[in-house]
């Protein structure tokens, strides 16, 4: 189908503007649906954008039931959404990893920061694995997975389809194999030369977070020798690539006896099993219990889920990072380091910064800001979705009060 014979999705007078600035996203309440009524598209479905006066502004698909109604896939009116599309696509991701990284392990395709809203691809080797978020990009994927078998010859291609968002889209929460593709549990995969068995299928997302890769390597630059708590550990990420930088004994906490199964498994990959400790348990629990029987660490990492997954859940989320970073604090040995990440995109970088602060000032400590840490190279921020800026993690000396 060319654009010319596509649905058209005609935008209000003047809302094109942010189209134009380079955003991706159209909202429902920006469509006139008084000539293209919502209803009258299916979700998934390839639509012609254009402005009030006929203007051709992109191709997109939409979902007439969401908020974010539509996803301009491009704002070329000649270009075709087909293999050769994707391919480009594709490439394109790909030069900017290969700029950056020696080994074939990272986040392909990052999204909307790849011009690809929906899908996101985790290289592991010769394993792929694939999210897709949203109805058009679903409907799309028989030529994403064509194109990536085609460029990539992936010996295991899993679309890991168990997030919740999907349900919100019309879409089931199967994960599915590629066809032809081996169907193993764990893949390897080598980050700031440490080895790891990523659990593909009982993972997290997709098993790995490369987002925290970069922070994780300025951590080795720290932990010779030092005494290191990795908290909220999963795999052990943190934990392990610091001992594997000679930390001379790593305690992995986490909720999941399965996580911390893995962590012992890396250790053993590592050989840095002899310096791991595991503690199963809540994490708030866990740092009460540790500080009551009396343990410092020279380096202590807080590296929590999203407390705060909606706006509505502000005020809620910041209480409970304000009281993890206060507790996390406590076991900091005078003049050690605290990691305090977060995930979480409602929480600001300098909200952050300010709840650290006040939580080293609840316990008479005072922070210096060494480092601000930020998603890795492979999670490009597209300067027009905000969304896209999540991730943040700063490195503070600790101090007794001056």
């Amino acid at each position: 189908m060319t654009n010319k014979t596509l649905p058209e999705l005609v935008l209000k007078k003047r809302e094109e503007k942010r189209l134009k600035q380079g955003h991706l996203w159209v909202y429902s309440n920006e469509v006139d649906t008084q000539k293209s009524p919502l209803k009258a598209f299916e979700a998934g479905q390839l639509v012609r954008v254009v402005s009030d006066q006929g203007k051709p502004l992109g191709t997109a698909y939409i979902n007439p039931n969401q908020l974010i109604c539509a996803r301009l896939l491009t704002r070329q009116n000649k270009v075709v959404i087909n293999e050769t599309f994707f391919k480009k696509r594709f490439q394109a991701a790909q030069a900017l990893r290969d700029m950056v990284y020696d080994q074939p392990y990272y986040r392909l395709v990052f999204g909307e920061s790849d011009f690809l809203p929906g899908l996101v691809v985790d290289r592991f080797g010769d394993a792929l694995v694939v999210q897709i978020t949203t109805a058009g990009m679903e409907a799309l994927k028989p030529m994403v997975m064509q194109v990536l078998e085609n460029l990539y010859h992936p010996r295991v291609m899993l679309f890991r389809n168990d997030l919740p968002v999907r349900e919100q889209e019309g879409l089931s929460l199967e994960n599915d194999w590629a066809p032809g593709s081996e169907q193993p549990e764990t893949v390897p995969m080598v980050e700031n030369g440490a080895t790891f068995e990523v659990p593909i299928v009982a993972g997290q997302k997709t098993g790995w977070f490369y987002d925290h890769r970069s922070a994780r390597a300025q951590l080795q630059q720290w932990a010779k020798g030092k005494r290191v708590l990795d908290v909220f550990s999963y795999a052990g990420a943190w934990g392990i690539e610091a001992a594997v930088a000679g930390a001379s004994d790593v305690t992995c906490v986490d909720a999941s006896a399965k996580a911390l199964d893995w962590v012992d498994r890396h250790g053993e990959l590592n050989g840095v099993a002899d310096r791991l400790t595991g503690i199963e348990g809540n994490a708030f629990d866990a740092l009460k219990s540790l500080a009551a029987e009396g343990h410092k660490y020279d380096v202590v990492v807080i590296d929590p889920p999203a407390f705060i997954k909606r706006k509505k859940d502000l005020k809620e989320g910041t209480r409970a990072y304000q009281r993890l970073n206060e507790l996390a604090i406590r076991l900091v040995e005078p003049g050690g380091l605290l990691v305090s990440a977060s995930c979480s995109y409602h929480l600001s970088a300098q909200a952050l910064l300010t709840l650290a602060q006040q939580a080293a000032r609840q316990h008479d400590r005072q922070l210096q800001l060494l480092s601000p840490g930020h998603q890795s190279p492979d999670h490009p921020v597209h300067p027009a979705i905000q969304e896209t800026d999540y991730l943040k993690s700063f490195f503070f000396r600790v101090t007794a009060t001056v």
